[in-house]
């Protein structure tokens, strides 16, 4: 299976946080699934933590990749067709960074690993 993290998902995971859901947690662990994280959350983490409204327990340019690396999770790019897909959504949610995410949750038919229950007025399937 394949899933996508939003990017509280993703760092709640690589924080050990318990916010993260046990079914979201346990998908993430399952070494059968492809864990995907879009550079739009890696853009949003960067973003923030430039701006001093998230702080990581190490810098950006050694956390990251490790835990990307560790926990062998690939990464998404940002692709004409997310952005064609991104063009055609409604409003139901103003932020930009999870209008993408949830444009790329629809193009690649992956579900969505994320506990915002706004997604769903998009038809997408999201997992908490």
């Amino acid at each position: 299976m394949r899933v996508l993290l939003d990017t509280h998902a993703f760092l709640w995971f690589i924080n050990g946080d318990k916010n993260l859901s046990q079914r979201s947690r346990l998908l993430i662990q399952e070494a059968d699934n492809e864990v995907l994280i879009s550079i739009v959350t890696l853009w949003e983490i960067t973003i923030k933590t430039s701006l001093k409204k998230l702080d990581l327990s190490q810098p950006f340019n050694v956390l990251i990749p490790r835990e990307l690396a560790d926990n062998e999770f690939t990464q998404l790019p940002v692709t004409i067709d997310h952005l064609i897909q991104l063009s055609n959504l409604p409003f139901h949610h103003r932020d930009p960074f999870d209008r993408l995410l949830i444009a790329q949750s629809l193009f690649e038919q992956v579900p969505l690993i994320s506990k915002d229950s706004e997604f769903d007025n998009y038809g997408l399937e999201r997992i908490w």
